[in-house]
C-alpha cells in the first residue's frame, strides 16, 4: 500500500515537473526579442533628449504616463522656450490603463478686458506678431495642475525637480512691459476635462480633442485618404502622383472647414462633430477629380492667417497608459514679453483668432491646429502628434498615412518629406520631396510655392508585438528615450 502511494506521488511530481517544464520552454523559446532601438516597457518622444531622459526617468520613478509628459514639457519650457512655456497653454490627450481617455483642455483664453477693435489690428498675410495686446490668459500650469490630480502618481514637486537643475544658469531676455492680463483673468481661468472624440481609422480608434482644437481637421483629411484604399503599391509609378493629388485636395477642403473650429462655449459642436463622420468624408471624396484642381471658391476656402510654433510630447507608459500632449505660446517667443517678476514668456494666442472670427468675447478660447492623438487596436497602439502651428495636420497626417497605409517604419513615416497646402491655396513641398511627382502636380494645375522653412515636427510612440519604437523628429534634433 505504502509503494503504491509513494507511485502514485512519484507520478503527480514528475507530471508536476513536466508541466512546468513545459511552460518554462514554451515561455523561454517563445519569448520576442525587441529589435535594436526599441524598447519593451515605456517610452518619451519630446523635443529633444534631455527632455525625453527627464520623462523616462520619471516613469522608472514609478510615475504614471501624464507625470512623465509634465515633466517633459517642463524641461522643453527651458530647452525650447521659444516654442512653449508656462506663459502659454495646451491640450492633453490622455488613454488611462483601461482605455478610457479623457481631454484635459488648458488653452488660453481671452482676458475680461481686451481691445475691442483687436481683430483690426490683424496683419493681411502671416507675419510675426508681437506686443501685449495679443497676450491671452495662460492655462499650461492649470493644466499640469489638473492632469496630474486626475492621473498623477508621484509628488507634484518631484516633476519640477530635473528642470529646476536645468535651469540654475538661467539666460536673459530683454524686458518689454504692458498689456491688459490681470490678476483676475489669472484666477478664473478654469481647465475643462471632456471626453475625447473617437473616430474609425482602419483596424484603429483614433481618439482626438473636439474643438478648439484642430483634431477635425485631421480626422476630415484621414477620413477622405482612407476611401482610396492606399497600400505600398500607391507610392509606386503614376500611383504615387495620383495619391499625393489625392491628398493636397483633401488638404485644401480641410482649411474650407477651418473657420468651423471654434469653442464650443461660445458656438455648437455640433456641426464640428459632423466633420468627423464617414458620410461628410465620402461627399467630398466625390467632388475630387482624378485629374484636375481648382480654385479657392470651390473649397469653402476663406482668407485665414498661417500660423507657426508648439512642442509636443508622446508618453507610453509601462501600464499601458498614454499621453499625447501639445503645448504652445504661439509665435516663436509668442508675445516676446515676459513677467520681469516671474520670468514667464506670455503667449501671443489671441493672434489666432484673425481671420477666423469677426468678433471675440471674454473666457472664449482661440481654433487651434493642435491635434494630439491616441490611436489604439486589439494589438497596436500608437501616441502621435505635432507642433508646428499650421503644419501639424499635414505632419501628423503624412506619417500617419506613411506608417499605417504605405508600410513604411514609424522613423521612416516620420522623416518622409510632406506638402503643406497654405491659406491661400498654394502647395509647398519640403526639400528632397519626390521631383517628378511635384511636375507632374503642377501639370494638373496645382500651384505651389516654396516655403522658408518647415515647422512640422512629429514626435510619436507606437507598441506592436510587444515592443515600444519611439521616434523624435530629426527636423527638431530631438532623441525619445525608453527602457
Amino acid at each position: 500500500m505504502a509503494r503504491s502511494k509513494a507511485r502514485v506521488y512519484g507520478c503527480c511530481t514528475l507530471m508536476l515537473l513536466c508541466v512546468v517544464t513545459a511552460i518554462v520552454l514554451i515561455a523561454v523559446l517563445g519569448r520576442h526579442t525587441c529589435p535594436d532601438n526599441t524598447f519593451s516597457k515605456a517610452a518619451v518622444a519630446a523635443d529633444s533628449k534631455k527632455c525625453s531622459e527627464i520623462g523616462r526617468d520619471i516613469l522608472q520613478k514609478g510615475g504614471s504616463a501624464v507625470d512623465g509628459a509634465i515633466a517633459a514639457l517642463l524641461c522643453t519650457s527651458v530647452m525650447n522656450p521659444q516654442s512653449m512655456g508656462i506663459g502659454g497653454g495646451s491640450i492633453f490627450t490622455v488613454m488611462d490603463s483601461s482605455g478610457n481617455v479623457k481631454i484635459i483642455n488648458s488653452r488660453e483664453t481671452v482676458p475680461q478686458t481686451f481691445k475691442t477693435d483687436l481683430l483690426n489690428s490683424c496683419p493681411k498675410t502671416f507675419q510675426m506678431t508681437s506686443g501685449a495686446d495679443w497676450i491671452g490668459v495662460p492655462g499650461e500650469l492649470r493644466g499640469y495642475q489638473t492632469a496630474h490630480k486626475i492621473y498623477g502618481k508621484l509628488p507634484w514637486a518631484t516633476l519640477f525637480e530635473p528642470t529646476i537643475q536645468l535651469a540654475k544658469k538661467g539666460f536673459p531676455i530683454p524686458l518689454i512691459q504692458g498689456g491688459t492680463l490681470t490678476m483676475q483673468d489669472l484666477a478664473a481661468y478654469r481647465v475643462s476635462v471632456t471626453d475625447a472624440w473617437a473616430v474609425p481609422l482602419g483596424e484603429y480608434q483614433m481618439y482626438i480633442p473636439p474643438p478648439p482644437a484642430g483634431g477635425i481637421i485631421l480626422s476630415l483629411v484621414l477620413n477622405i485618404m482612407k476611401g482610396y484604399g492606399l497600400t505600398s503599391a500607391s507610392l509606386t509609378g503614376g500611383e504615387k502622383t495620383l495619391a499625393y493629388h489625392h491628398y493636397i485636395e483633401a488638404l485644401k477642403f480641410a482649411n474650407g472647414i477651418k473657420k468651423h473650429i471654434k469653442d464650443p462655449q461660445f458656438s455648437s459642436a455640433e456641426m464640428a462633430k459632423k466633420f468627423t463622420e464617414d458620410s461628410f468624408a465620402n461627399n467630398i471624396r466625390s467632388l475630387i477629380s482624378d485629374d484636375r484642381t481648382l480654385g479657392p471658391q470651390y473649397y469653402n476656402i476663406t482668407p485665414h492667417r498661417d500660423s507657426m510654433g508648439t512642442t509636443h510630447v508622446s508618453v507610453l507608459a509601462e501600464d499601458g497608459s498614454a499621453v499625447s500632449v501639445t503645448s504652445t505660446i504661439n509665435h516663436i517667443f509668442g508675445s516676446k514679453i515676459f513677467s520681469p517678476r516671474t520670468g514667464v514668456i506670455l503667449n501671443n494666442e489671441l493672434f489666432d483668432f484673425c481671420g477666423r472670427v469677426d468678433n471675440i468675447f471674454p473666457g472664449e478660447q482661440p481654433p487651434s491646429s493642435m491635434a494630439p492623438a491616441v490611436l489604439k487596436s486589439r494589438s497596436k497602439m500608437l501616441v502621435i502628434g505635432s507642433s508646428g502651428g499650421s503644419m501639424i495636420t499635414t505632419g501628423i497626417a503624412s506619417a500617419l498615412m506613411n506608417h499605417v497605409w504605405f508600410g513604411k517604419s514609424l522613423k521612416e513615416a516620420i522623416a518622409a518629406p510632406v506638402v503643406f497646402v497654405d491659406s491661400q491655396n498654394a502647395a509647398k513641398f519640403e526639400p528632397k520631396f519626390d521631383k517628378d511627382v511635384i511636375k507632374a502636380l503642377k501639370e494638373m494645375g496645382h500651384k505651389q510655392e516654396i516655403a522658408k522653412h518647415f515647422y512640422n515636427v512629429v514626435n510619436a510612440v507606437g507598441k506592436e508585438d510587444g515592443c515600444i519604437c519611439a521616434v523624435s523628429d530629426a527636423r527638431k534634433l530631438g532623441e525619445a528615450a525608453g527602457y
